[in-house]
Formats: structure tokens, C-alpha cells, sequence
């Protein structure tokens, strides 16, 4: 491993949020896969889908760095459901005083800047499935850690999961088998996509999921 691999790596460990090392790790490979299996001049393109404050957008900065990618990082930056106040997940210290609203834009892009992947990651500030239905780019990775409440998890899937090309990745976080660990939507979509017979698990550490798309039968790709 690189000096610099390893400096992001602690870096990401060090930001703000949710995801366990392990399961950033097998994130960020995910993406290296995805990265390096671009055959035309252009690098691939991945899209993550909830950032919080950087750590998931640094795990796979790490990787667009390395395979010549870029990341577009989708959030609002205003929290989801379970982020507001009085909720579990609720933390007082990124909401803004003036506003009294959350906004972890500043901390997400100190995480970028600090970690010098400005050349690799672009924020897209704003609602998901308003980006998605503008979207036109074939995604090799896409990476879905939105809002988890059943209307917002949806949206994010069916405006973002038709994007990933054939042969790309898909990967869903919270993901909770037992419904006593955590809330069904992830796991719903997890579900879908493979009951469409359109994507195929390819790896999974904690709550995290990777699925890969398949060419529909009798296609040649």
C-alpha cells in the first residue's frame, strides 16, 4: 500500500460519520474494481448518493484518484429524517446556529480539500432524484447511503440504479437482514435489485452490499 493510499485511508477513518473502516475498505476496492474496468479513453464515473460530512466520499475519492475516476457526490447537506433533532442519529454539532437547520457542507468539504482530492470528487449540491432525472452519464459504480426512510430510499434507487452500466457496481449501505438491527428500506432495495435479475451480489461486509450488473440473457457483451 502507498504512503498516499494509506494517508487517505486514516484520513477517512478520521471524518465524520457512519461507516465502519471495514466496510469502507471493501467499499473503496469495490470502486478500484469498477475503475479499472474502463476500456475507452474517458475514466470511469461513480456517483454517491449521501455524504454526510466525507467520510464515505473519501473512501471512494481514494479509489477515483487511483483509476483516473471521478466521484460526483450527491446530498443537500441537510440531513435525512434521522438526522433531524430528536431523532437517534440527531447531531447538534453540524447543525448551523443561524439557521437552526443542519448543513455539513463546510465539514464535507474540509474532508475533500483537507485530503487533496479536489481533482477527483465534484459535489452536487441538491435533491437526488431532481439530479437523477437530469442524469444521462453511465455509471461504473454507484453508491446509494441516502436518506433511509421508505419515500426518500426509493427515489434515490429507481433515479439512480438505471444509470449503472452493464458489467458496473452497485452498492447499498444499511443494509439489515433482521429487522431488529435497522430500518427495512435499504434491505428492500437490496431485495429489488437482485429479484430483477438484473444485478448479482458481488460482496458484502457489515450492513454494506455490493451487487454487480449482468447483460440480460442472450446479450453479447
Amino acid at each position: 500500500m502507498s504512503e498516499r493510499l494509506e494517508a487517505l485511508l486514516a484520513h477517512a477513518r478520521a471524518t465524520k460519520g457512519f461507516m465502519p473502516d471495514d466496510e469502507g475498505l471493501v467499499l473503496y476496492r469495490a470502486a478500484v474494481r469498477a475503475g479499472r474496468r474502463r476500456h475507452v479513453a474517458r475514466g470511469a464515473t461513480f456517483v454517491e448518493i449521501g455524504a454526510w460530512c466525507g467520510k464515505s466520499t473519501v473512501y471512494l475519492g481514494a479509489a477515483a484518484e487511483e483509476t483516473d475516476a471521478v466521484l460526483f457526490s450527491v446530498d443537500h447537506h441537510h440531513g435525512s429524517e434521522e438526522n433531524q433533532a430528536g431523532w437517534e442519529h440527531h447531531d447538534p454539532e453540524v447543525v448551523d446556529p443561524a439557521t437552526g437547520r443542519i448543513d455539513t457542507l463546510g465539514l464535507w468539504r474540509r474532508a475533500v480539500d483537507s485530503a487533496g482530492l479536489g481533482a477527483n470528487v465534484v459535489a452536487m449540491v441538491g435533491d437526488s432524484p431532481t439530479i437523477a432525472t437530469r442524469w444521462s452519464t453511465p455509471l461504473d459504480l454507484c453508491f446509494i447511503d441516502g436518506g433511509h426512510g421508505e419515500e426518500p430510499a426509493w427515489a434515490d434507487f429507481e433515479g439512480w440504479a438505471p444509470h449503472v452500466c452493464i458489467g458496473g457496481w452497485l452498492a447499498i449501505h444499511d443494509v439489515f437482514c433482521d429487522p431488529a438491527d435497522g430500518g427495512r428500506p435499504p434491505y428492500e432495495l437490496w431485495c429489488a435489485a437482485l429479484d430483477s435479475k438484473q444485478f448479482v451480489e458481488d460482496g458484502e461486509c457489515g450492513s454494506l452490499r455490493v451487487l454487480r450488473r449482468i447483460a440480460p440473457p442472450g446479450t453479447d457483451v
